[in-house]
């Protein structure tokens, strides 16, 4: 049996929206899912066990970090990132190609590779498709990513179609350095820009290649929303129906709705921690600023009828008080409570499908909801 396999349970028949499960060698969780971001084989300020009680089923981890801090043969050494870092549900890694993208002048891409420098110490290193399996094998994670490079916003045609067949070839270099194929799966990355025509040529050659589940790679990296979703529509439909379908780095409640509706099961960003981080934490209504003056005398929960243990013990004015006094309880509330916010509101989605009433949650929503920070509220 494979190692990763996707169940379809419900199709919302007016959309292309989604609920399904999907089986690892760490557990099933259900889709469509907020996959919480850590990066460093940690959540920031989060413990396993509160993820689970939030009802995380999978993490993501983040290869190019690993790579480099602690080492993948030290996490190899431990029993693999699983034992490592004492999470028994599925975790997904990235390949690293994202992170080396964003490096800019500090890499410079070949056919066998990227090489670049540390951000940690500026060190040279090198990665290739053949390397990122190899850390990811070792790591031991159940669902790796193919080592792709990422194609900037904006880029000219023939830049983005060089770039987009080098990610194919580099897939090809991944699926054949891949030997745990019993208990790891490997998912291939849609590219092609912004370019409808790159994006058609990137799914047929991927889908050739046969990979366990698909991600589209490449949005979410600068463009206009209503790009994003333009190229999110055209791309989507023509990937497998009995496969999963992954988009990478998105995690605001508009953009997660605007995905499900297409059809992607599987989300991931560091949106959630990174904010609360800044003293913002996120509602049905859109983002609170709680370290503003306003809340200095607001003792109400962030959100009422949340129940995660942010809104259930603590006020707006205590958050606001942590934040302002730089206590670092204050991110551990914020984060807590950001995390369950996306987990709960994808698994409302999933609801709805299952209920045949997809649409109308995504109108409801949508008319409440703004992606603006809110002031007063």
């Amino acid at each position: 049996m494979a190692a990763i396999r996707y169940e379809l349970e419900k199709q919302c028949s007016i959309t292309g929206a989604r609920a399904g499960k999907i089986h690892t060698p760490h557990g099933t969780f259900e889709t469509p899912i907020f996959m919480p971001v850590g990066t460093q084989a940690t959540v920031k300020t989060v413990a396993p066990e509160e993820l689970k009680t939030m009802g995380a089923g999978i993490i993501l981890s983040n290869t190019y970090h690993l790579f480099l801090r602690p080492g993948h043969n030290l996490i190899k050494e431990a029993g693999g990132l699983h034992s490592f870092m004492n999470w028994d549900r599925a975790i997904l890694t990235d390949s690293g190609g994202f992170q080396v993208f964003s490096l800019g002048p500090l890499r410079k891409i070949s056919e066998e590779g990227v090489a670049f420098r540390s951000h940690i110490d500026g060190s040279k290193q090198f990665l290739s498709p053949e390397i990122a399996m190899e850390i990811q094998m070792a790591l031991g994670s159940d669902i790796a990513m193919a080592f792709d490079e990422c194609v900037p916003y904006p880029a000219d045609h023939q830049y983005a179609k060089q770039s987009t067949e080098r990610t194919t070839r580099w897939a090809e270099r991944c699926k054949i350095a891949n030997k745990r194929t019993a208990d790891q799966g490997v998912f291939g990355i849609i590219q092609g820009g912004m370019y409808k025509d790159l994006r058609d040529m990137s799914v047929r050659d991927l889908v050739s290649l046969d990979f366990p589940g698909y991600a589209v790679g490449g949005l979410s990296v600068g463009e206009p929303k209503p790009l994003m979703y333009e190229m999110l529509e055209h791309t989507v439909h023509q990937l497998p129906a009995r496969k999963p379908r992954y988009l990478m780095g998105v995690g605001t409640p508009d953009c997660l709705v605007e995905g499900v509706m297409h059809g992607i099961d599987m989300f991931d960003c560091v949106f959630p921690t990174r904010v609360a981080r800044n003293g913002t934490v996120m509602t049905r209504q859109g983002r609170l600023v709680v370290r503003n003056a306003a809340y200095e005398r607001d003792f109400r929960p962030i959100e009422e009828n949340c129940d995660c243990y942010t809104c259930r013990n603590y006020t707006r004015a205590y958050l606001r008080h942590l934040f302002k006094a730089d206590e670092i309880f204050g991110l551990r509330l914020a984060t807590i409570h950001n995390l369950h916010f996306l987990i709960s509101f994808m698994r409302d989605m999933r609801q709805s499908i299952m209920e045949n009433r997809f649409v109308a949650f995504r109108e409801e929503f949508l008319a409440g909801y703004s992606p603006k920070d809110k002031g007063f509220m």
